[in-house]
């Protein structure tokens, strides 16, 4: 929908834009462009990007790096993980990925295709849920992914909901960008579109319930769409789309081989909105303005806090809190009224906040423009490799990250950070080694044996105290400490250790020096898994 006036903040405010938070405002754009390159610009790539000058540029990454959303990796500016909690913020608030993902996974169980949920951004559409297949040619759409509506089978359903000024907007952005050049997401038209086609395909949508996509983003990629319908209003809260390729099905077969199908599985998410218990609000998060605080006091001049400030606005929504007031901002974030409206107002300029006629305020799907479509495709071998060098830096000593083979009795290194040392050990990637011989095995052994087993009693001191310590057991001289991984339900799904030279380090300090640190690395990494899993999938290898 389109953004409303700042009056609902005050009935004689100004325009969002003449009270626009500058800092805030450009630090978006920064976010913003950084999303668009897939992740990482150097800081010249970014003044270029952005026309900011350098030391414009110098203080919103340094500021960003405080807040662990973007990390300084030598001359590059690089996305992490933690800035996925703006994204998550505006998932959570808006409930659909997590009462009809499991829905949609089922799906493409069954159908052996991608299936994705999407919901309407202006005149696009914006995916909030794959299920994608895992072919050697599958579907590259991630969540948070902005597509034309004209190009896609969800587009045609949302627009059957436009009004007149909605169909102003696309017909102004279509005269504007006739190739689609600033949909980073969809290759470009090689001609522009016949903006007759379009509507008719409106149409057609609005009689028969259901679209099709017959190859508009890219040759051979076909799709089918169903709404699904908000059980309180009948409007469209999301569309769920199945996606093939032309060597599978055809556009004209769709409605034959697949319709029926989703149409079921469509019919199971009404139900499941109709039938979900209200949400309970969680606890907002508390005076994150005192940290902002303090980090300005830290840091001086290189820190612009008022981007922090405006950006811990986003996370006082979230689910049960996905209609607030001004007041409940300023309280959930600790932030002064008066700067907790002009951070909303800002937000709303930007396009990342709706006003409602009740005075309260919502997060768009454009939130998802911060960062999170490139990182919604990580990994966990990923993610934890800066972690990793870093932590082989601190203590000189090469570090690992492995998991367990599916029959349990090797571990396989999935990634590695060396020490510059003439004696090391070197860590290969895809590497196996006996599972019971490591400390990483005897980790991994201990944390995913169910509870109620027996465990040997190495392994069940390894789970008591929560590390494994092996003392030459592998080769002479070779001595290693690891410590488990776990995943937002506590599960156990890699571990991480530090291995060594008996000459270098005695077993008092592997225990009192090494896994101190390793413990710390670990839950560095945890941290971010859990954000970044918390809408998506983070393959563990």
């Amino acid at each position: 929908m389109p953004a409303k006036s700042a009056t609902a903040l005050d009935a004689d405010a100004p325009a969002a834009a003449g009270e626009a938070v500058g800092p805030l405002v450009r630090g978006v754009g920064v976010l913003r462009r950084l999303t668009e390159a897939g992740g990482t610009l150097s800081p010249s790539a970014l003044e270029r990007a952005t026309g900011l000058a350098r030391s414009t540029v110098d203080r919103i990454t340094a500021t960003l790096a405080r807040m662990d959303y973007v990390r300084l990796d030598g001359r590059d500016v690089v996305l992490a993980p933690r800035v996925m909690e703006l994204g998550n913020a505006y998932l959570a608030a808006l409930r659909l990925p997590a009462l009809l993902g499991a829905h949609a996974d089922a799906l493409a169980d069954e159908l052996d295709e991608s299936v994705s949920l999407a919901v309407a951004d202006l005149d696009g559409i914006r995916f909030i849920h794959q299920a994608t297949r895992r072919r050697a040619m599958s579907v590259s759409f991630r969540i948070g992914d902005l597509l034309p509506a004209e190009r896609t089978a969800p587009g045609p359903l949302f627009a059957t909901q436009w009004t007149e000024p909605d169909w102003t907007r696309w017909r102004a952005r279509r005269a504007a960008d006739p190739t689609d050049a600033t949909f980073p997401a969809v290759p470009s038209r090689q001609l522009p579109a016949d903006d007759t086609a379009f509507p008719a395909r409106v149409e057609r949508a609005r009689r028969d319930g259901w679209a099709v996509d017959d190859q508009l983003i890219e040759p051979g990629l076909v799709a089918v769409s169903v709404p699904v319908r908000h059980p309180g209003t009948g409007r469209v809260a999301c569309v769920a789309s199945v996606v093939s390729h032309t060597s599978r099905h055809s556009a004209t077969d769709l409605h034959t081989t697949l319709l029926p199908r989703l149409r079921t599985a469509v019919a199971a998410m009404e139900s499941e909105l109709r039938t979900a218990a209200p949400p309970e609000p969680g606890p907002p998060p508390a005076d994150l303005a005192t940290w902002t605080t303090a980090s300005k006091h830290q840091l001086g001049r290189d820190f612009v806090e008022s981007l922090a400030r405006g950006l811990t606005v986003p996370a006082a929504f979230g689910e049960g809190r996905s209609a607030l007031s001004l007041s409940e901002v300023a309280r959930a974030t600790g932030l002064a009224r008066a700067t907790a409206r002009r951070a909303l107002l800002t937000h709303e300029h930007l396009g990342l906040v709706s006003a409602r006629p009740d005075r309260t305020f919502t997060l768009t799907p454009r939130v998802l423009d911060l960062g999170f479509p490139p990182l919604s495709r990580t990994t966990l071998p990923r993610l934890a490799e800066p972690h990793l060098r870093a932590l082989a830096d601190r203590l000189h000593e090469p570090a690992a990250l492995a998991v367990l083979t599916s029959d349990g009795t090797e571990i396989q290194y999935t990634a590695g950070a060396g020490a510059s040392r003439v004696l090391t050990v070197h860590i290969t990637v895809g590497a196996r080694l006996p599972a019971a011989a490591t400390s990483l095995g005897r980790v991994l052994l201990a944390g995913t044996a169910s509870p109620e087993g027996a465990l040997l009693p190495p392994l069940a001191e390894v789970r008591a105290q929560g590390y494994a310590l092996v003392d030459e057991e592998l080769e002479s001289g070779l001595r290693s400490v690891a410590v488990p991984l776990r995943d937002r339900s506590g599960r156990v799904v890699a571990a991480l250790n530090i291995a060594t030279h008996a000459a270098r380090r005695t077993l008092e300090d592997c225990v009192h020096e090494v896994l101190p640190a390793l413990r710390t690395t670990a839950a560095r990494i945890e941290s971010e898994l859990h954000t970044a899993s918390r809408f998506t999938h983070i393959p563990t290898s």
